[in-house]
């Protein structure tokens, strides 16, 4: 995170509260100030989506908030209509209802002009990976790494159907909502996502994987991504900040499982 973004977000917060502002001030302070900590504040962008997906949840908060209270709906409305009635407010309200369509207008007129760009360069859908990477503080060898519990599957069936249904469990507590219900990239939050969630119902995607290399793009997500995986735009979390290594595996486990694929064997590399 950009620590001199979070703290003129938070000074200003802390001005905004000293001097005691109005409810209305002080909403309009909390949705500019959550908006430029989302859309600035991260090293790594934040897709807009994704923006406008926690400001709409914030806004529901705040207007929870005010309606939870008579007073300070009476704080809200007041000056509200105070702008909208009085006189001395006239040229000011003149100008920002020329200045609103204006701006919607504008917004349209750019979008629809502005012309197509070619990338900065060629994106590799599957990058290659690291030759080692860390994860939770333990160190792993990507040229011999497998998933630790493959072998449950014929060794112990009962103990990997366990697995299994807690690969289950985690993918649609963390995991669906961008990659689906069926696992095709079609999740509810896909809309404006670039590059958009990957679809694990294709061929070209889990049976040429290794599962080490599933592992490893979970675990490191979009910031883990190598620079010929780019745009940075993918919305995709390091989940090791959220998971632990049993459930990434478990996870992995239940991709397999779900669409029927088989995992890209070690020995597979060798031919």
């Amino acid at each position: 995170m950009k620590i001199g973004i979070i703290l003129l977000v938070v000074a200003a917060m802390a001005l905004l509260r000293w001097r005691k502002v109005g409810m209305l001030t002080w909403i309009a302070a909390w949705l500019l100030g959550i908006f430029v900590l989302i859309r600035f504040g991260f090293t790594t962008p934040v897709p807009m989506s994704v923006v406008k997906l926690y400001m709409g949840i914030l806004a529901s908060a705040l207007i929870a908030y005010i309606f939870s209270d008579a007073q300070r709906q009476e704080q809200v409305k007041s000056p509200l209509k105070a702008f909208l009635t009085e006189k001395k407010f006239a040229p000011l309200l003149g100008l920002v209802a020329i200045a609103i369509p204006t701006a919607v207008a504008a917004n349209i007129y750019f979008d629809m002009t502005s012309p197509a760009k070619p990338p900065a360069f060629g994106r590799t859908v599957h990058p290659a990976p690291p030759a080692q990477i860390n994860v939770l503080e333990t160190d792993f060898d990507m040229a011999t790494l497998d998933n630790p519990y493959r072998h449950l599957e014929t060794d112990d069936p009962a103990a990997f159907q366990e697995r299994v249904a807690n690969g289950r469990v985690v993918y649609y507590k963390n995991c669906f909502y961008c990659h689906g219900d069926l696992m095709a990239g079609d999740g509810m939050f896909i809309h404006g996502l670039n590059p958009i969630p990957t679809n694990f119902q294709d061929q070209g995607t889990l049976p040429i994987l290794q599962e080490s290399f599933v592992f490893w793009r979970i675990a490191k997500g979009a910031p883990g991504l190598p620079e010929e995986g780019g745009p940075w735009d993918s919305a995709m979390p390091a989940w090791e900040n959220f998971l632990t290594e049993d459930e990434m595996w478990d996870v992995i486990l239940f991709l397999y499982d779900f669409t029927g694929a088989r995992p890209r064997a070690l020995h597979d590399l060798e031919h």
